[in-house]
């Protein structure tokens, strides 16, 4: 006889939503989907700034979004902004939308993106879990979550896109933990 894994569950256990059958499965997406306008809707709890941003359109970046953007990831702490990797805007922009396709219609909280090597020593430091060399310092990382979904599935998604490496990091509470995304070697792991 042969025992299935249970699937992870997507949502609180307050919630009456059940999880689509099919999350972790954004390779099936079709070219429609990657051809239409791109539209990030974020949320900095560190800052309270929330935004709602048309970055990319007709194929092109917009540059005064992306600068936005770029601005909402920087370095709350150490006060710097740096170039952010388009991709992984994108990673997190599919994710989003992805999700939407589903009722899911949350802002992606940004808990982390860009930080400055100091900012990342200090994290480190303080028995944060940070890498030394992190994709956080290149722009290329944001440590973010969605309201309502689980490590498991918000991560399996991200995951899904292969674009860079996804860590998971459990926490209990209400908010719950978060995902890393990056635009490095596929990878995974647990922090």
């Amino acid at each position: 006889m042969t025992t299935l894994a249970a699937a992870p569950r997507a949502f609180a256990a307050d919630d009456k939503v059940a999880p689509p059958p099919d999350l972790f499965d954004a390779q099936g997406l079709d070219l429609e989907f990657w051809l239409k306008p791109r539209v990030l809707s974020v949320v900095r709890p560190q800052s309270g700034e929330k935004a709602k941003v048309l970055f990319w359109q007709d194929g092109q970046l917009i540059d005064s979004a992306y600068q936005e953007l770029c601005h909402i990831l920087r370095d709350v702490n150490g006060r710097k902004t740096a170039a952010i990797d388009p991709k992984l805007l994108d990673t997190l922009w599919g994710t989003q939308a992805y999700c939407a396709r589903f009722g899911i219609e949350q802002p992606l909280e940004i808990l982390s993106g860009y930080r400055t090597p100091e900012s990342n020593l200090r994290l480190i430091e303080q028995g944060v879990p940070a890498a030394r060399q992190s994709l956080h310092i290149k722009g290329k990382a944001a440590d973010v979550r969605i309201a309502r979904l689980t490590p498991d599935v918000l991560g399996g998604l991200v995951r899904s896109f292969r674009q860079g490496g996804v860590g998971f990091y459990y926490r209990e509470g209400p908010k719950g933990g978060w995902i890393h995304a990056d635009t490095g070697l596929q990878r995974t792991w647990n922090g």
